[in-house]
């Protein structure tokens, strides 16, 4: 228990389930994507085999992080099908599902949120700009196409996550700009629990030639986006990526105080390793703060959730109270 004193940090204890990592998308940048055909669907088979011995290890998030079947692939419903299938799945074996899976219609979104208590989708950037050079062969990264996610999620009430990749060529006004866009959409549904701050970080597959985005930058946007932002909404980084611990404690002293989904392995950034919680509780305990799990829903929209995945949730914050009550943002 963190005394009465303490300041505190949240993560996730998180597996991550990857249904495809084919995507129709080819943005340079990418460390996950395998051409369309290359990449074998995950099997519910093989998804229980995985989960099965995860029971008993205190993981509560199952994200289930997919790329993207082209919206007019005769694929595309069967894809949804297994995302649906997967989230059941983990549902069956006591998890809490997290779908972040690319833009979906607005009748998959409210088909997945009958199986997931919080969903997301990175906004990235918002300017056009990146759709020449960056986003140029990657049609679901238009900027109204996104945002359209976010708006449609809040219309759904389903909790949800986004945020920003900074250092892929934008300006720092493109950085203010969408911190704008998603306060103004939370102002009016009230649905967006986390904001991810995401440094770009060169890896091994993608085809982008630029130096990884400068952490020494983050504290100072990270401050500034706490102005911007709403204080319900958590401001979150990857600790993986922040890999200075003096920067990652300037990081969370700026606002950033949650650590996200912490598990076996960065499927995004494959090749950054997660810290994991011990590493974690050494850099942050001897300067007051206290790492402590959470949910992947927030307390405040559990009665969003249907009778089924409410019931799912409390079997979870009964015996975790700790993190049940935690401090807005700002208070």
């Amino acid at each position: 228990m963190p005394n009465s004193h303490s300041r505190l940090v949240t993560y996730s204890p998180a597996y991550t389930i990857v249904p495809t990592y084919e995507c129709f998308n080819r943005c340079t940048y990418c460390n996950f994507r395998r051409e369309p055909g290359q990449s074998p669907w995950m099997t519910i088979a093989a998804a229980e085999s995985i989960l099965k011995p995860l029971q008993h290890q205190n993981i509560c998030e199952i994200l289930i992080l997919s790329g993207e079947v082209h919206p007019h692939s005769s694929q595309r419903q069967a894809w949804l099908k297994r995302i649906y299938e997967l989230c059941q799945l983990a549902l069956s074996l006591g998890f809490l599902p997290h779908t972040n899976a690319g833009p979906l219609s607005f009748a998959e979104m409210q088909k997945l949120k009958n199986v997931n208590v919080s969903m997301g989708l990175m906004l990235e950037q918002l300017t056009p700009e990146l759709l020449k050079t960056v986003h140029k062969y990657a049609p679901s990264k238009k900027p109204e196409l996104r945002l359209q996610q976010l708006e449609w999620a809040g219309e759904l009430q389903i909790p949800f996550t986004t945020g920003l990749l900074l250092g892929i060529g934008e300006t720092e006004a493109d950085w203010w700009e969408t911190l704008v866009a998603i306060a103004n959409l939370h102002h009016r549904y009230h649905h967006i629990q986390e904001v991810i701050l995401q440094p770009h970080s060169p890896g091994s597959q993608q085809r982008f030639e630029a130096p990884p985005f400068d952490p020494h930058q983050l504290p100072e946007i990270i401050f500034k986006a706490r102005q911007i932002l709403p204080p319900d909404i958590t401001i979150q980084i990857p600790p993986n990526l922040v890999k200075d611990e003096c920067w990652l404690i300037a990081c969370v002293e700026a606002g950033a105080t949650d650590l996200g989904g912490i598990g076996p392995k960065d499927e995004v950034n494959p090749d950054y390793p997660h810290l994991q919680e011990l590493e974690l509780r050494e850099i942050l305990q001897p300067v007051g703060w206290e790492l402590v799990p959470r949910l992947p829903v927030y307390p405040q929209f559990d009665s969003w959730l249907s009778e089924e995945l409410q019931i799912a949730v409390m079997r979870w914050r009964k015996p975790h109270p700790q993190p049940l009550s935690l401090p807005r943002r700002g208070e």
